[in-house]
């Protein structure tokens, strides 16, 4: 049986390559590559991927809330998360959104054909470092059920402090999401109430902290903390 894949990564240099590399194992076939999380989202859900290979770190919908809306609507299609980043917060986020697998970019090209093979056939896979690190987590007491404030937000609540934290104006991020400008200005004051932050500077380390977005796609002002004055 043939693996049907996506590639979803912001680097296409990478993308091609990964391809050019899965292509040529006979039981694999790269059906997408994308470079943004909405195109993601879109892909799986247009041609049904087995897997999506997702990096975690993209600008406009990161990989944890594209992993979310994928397996929202495309169940079947799972999601493997390859990514530079080995942190517990962003793995078990990554894996609370329905992930069934985390490598990490420094492995060998072999580990992430497994891995793919592995998530294909319904199983899980983590690198070895990534599941030390859950292991951990779980010894910490995840399991007894410490939730992070972000579970408490909407999705479209989620989205908008990922586009907030990122340096995107309301008229930006209305015209997006195609919103009225009242609609943003209302999510951004829910969600500045629920993580009781005031101003977004501290809304942007607050999602840099959870995962929700990555430091790189984060202007300098903001994510140096410079940045003290209403949102635009």
């Amino acid at each position: 049986m043939t693996i049907r894949v996506v590639l979803a990564d912001d680097h296409q240099i990478v993308c091609e390559g990964l391809a050019a590399l899965l292509g040529r194992k006979p039981d694999l076939q790269v059906v997408g590559q994308v470079q943004s999380g909405p195109e993601a989202v879109s892909v799986a859900r247009e041609r049904r991927p087995d897997v999506v290979v997702m990096d975690l770190s993209m600008p406009g919908l990161n990989g944890i809330e594209a992993t979310r809306r994928i397996r929202r609507g495309a169940p079947a299609t799972k999601v493997l998360c390859l990514s530079v980043h080995v942190d517990k917060r962003l793995v078990c986020a990554m894996l609370d959104a329905g992930a069934s697998g985390y490598v990490c970019k420094d492995c060998a090209f072999e580990e992430l054909v497994t891995a793919v093979r592995t998530v294909a056939a319904g199983q899980v896979y983590l690198s070895p470092a990534v599941a030390s690190l859950v292991l951990d987590e779980y010894r910490a007491g995840r399991a007894a059920g410490h939730a992070s404030g972000l579970r408490g937000l909407t999705d479209r609540e989620r989205e908008i402090v990922q586009l907030l934290a990122e340096g995107h104006s309301t008229k930006e991020i209305a015209a997006r999401l195609h919103v009225s400008l009242k609609t943003v200005a209302t999510h951004r004051e829910h969600v500045m109430r629920k993580l009781q932050v005031r101003s977004i500077a501290e809304l942007t380390k607050y999602a840099i902290r959870e995962g929700l977005t990555a430091l790189e796609t984060v202007p300098a002002d903001l994510g140096s903390g410079r940045a003290h004055g209403s949102p635009r």
